[in-house]
């Protein structure tokens, strides 16, 4: 019998939204666990951090997973809030793998919050969290939170001989110049390029930012504005620049005839559709107003707009 399989984008905390996406798409709860006579889900990863119902969030997916009503990847406020909160090495000038900066104070505040008074379960999440992979490919097609990249997942592959992260791998996971960073930074949080001459972009949130996050399905690009893929526009003088033979080689191409790609990680808007025949982002939001989003996947090598299915986040999990 044909296995179809249901992926949902990134939930941040919408707990109350997850479950009313399950029950539209014909999942109900048997034994304390959510799940379909004949499909499972994917989740793309980030649960955690932003939303109201974040430990509600947090129990279906693992319940799901543990189960086998459901697989998932991990995203990069997963492997962020586990160095958050591991102790660094000695030697380390930190005392936390991850800084406690003011940003990454916010960014966890709602997790770290809402689990305060189980510490004894959130101690053991955050073990589950180190136990999800961090791409996953089927038959007919891949997963990753936010990039597939070939070369380095077969280079991974070779040097660790899974698709895991373990605990002893976290400190190596920080020093920017390992590959083990280098390689999280891109299936987590996706390509960049650097904005020319030292220059700087605001962007909404107040954050100053040096990079910009790009496509990595671009044919062949020539400007900027043919690569940018985030929600803040590039200075406007900036728009319409060549890009240089040296950017041009940075930029990674999941071509055409690959099989169907699903993403998360992206903050879409608007009515969800692929974003190319062969790749669909499912981040839509969800915990900023917009909505929590699944693609209905069986066999189909180019992906449908028809096969969207979401759910407006109400104000409650806002």
């Amino acid at each position: 019998m044909h296995q179809g399989y249901d992926l949902i984008g990134d939930i941040h905390g919408c707990g109350l939204t997850l479950i009313d996406l399950l029950e539209q798409m014909g999942y109900s709860k048997r034994n304390g666990v959510y799940q379909h006579p004949k499909r499972k889900v994917v989740f793309l990863g980030d649960i955690v951090d932003r939303g109201p119902n974040i430990r509600l969030a947090c129990h279906i997916v693992r319940d799901m997973v543990e189960a086998g009503h459901a697989d998932i990847v991990m995203g990069n406020h997963e492997y962020n809030v586990v160095t958050y909160l591991s102790e660094a090495p000695a030697g380390m000038r930190q005392p936390f793998l991850r800084p406690h900066t003011p940003r990454n104070n916010f960014i966890v505040e709602q997790t770290l919050e809402q689990f305060a008074n189980y510490p004894q379960e959130f101690n053991e999440m955050l073990d589950w969290f180190l136990t999800i992979p961090l791409f996953r490919e089927y038959e007919h097609f891949r997963v990753v939170h936010a990039c597939w990249d070939h070369q380095m997942i077969d280079e991974y592959l070779r040097r660790y001989g899974s698709n895991q992260i373990t605990k002893e791998m976290l400190p190596e996971s920080v020093q920017t110049d390992s590959f083990l960073y280098q390689f999280l930074d891109r299936m987590l949080r996706g390509t960049s390029l650097k904005l020319p001459d030292g220059r700087s972009m605001t962007a909404k949130d107040g954050m100053v930012r040096q990079f910009f996050r790009t496509k990595f399905w671009a044919g062949d690009p020539q400007r900027y504005n043919d690569v940018i893929f985030q929600p803040d526009p590039l200075p406007e003088d900036l728009q319409h620049a060549l890009l240089s033979e040296d950017e041009k080689e940075q930029l990674l191409f999941y071509g055409p005839d690959e099989k169907p790609l699903f993403i998360g990680h992206y903050w879409m808007s608007g009515l969800p559709e692929p974003i190319v025949p062969n790749i669909a982002c499912l981040d839509y939001s969800a915990v900023k107003y917009g909505r929590l989003v699944a693609y209905r996947m069986d066999t189909e090598r180019h992906l449908q707009k028809g096969k969207f299915a979401w759910v407006r986040v109400e104000k409650k999990e806002r």
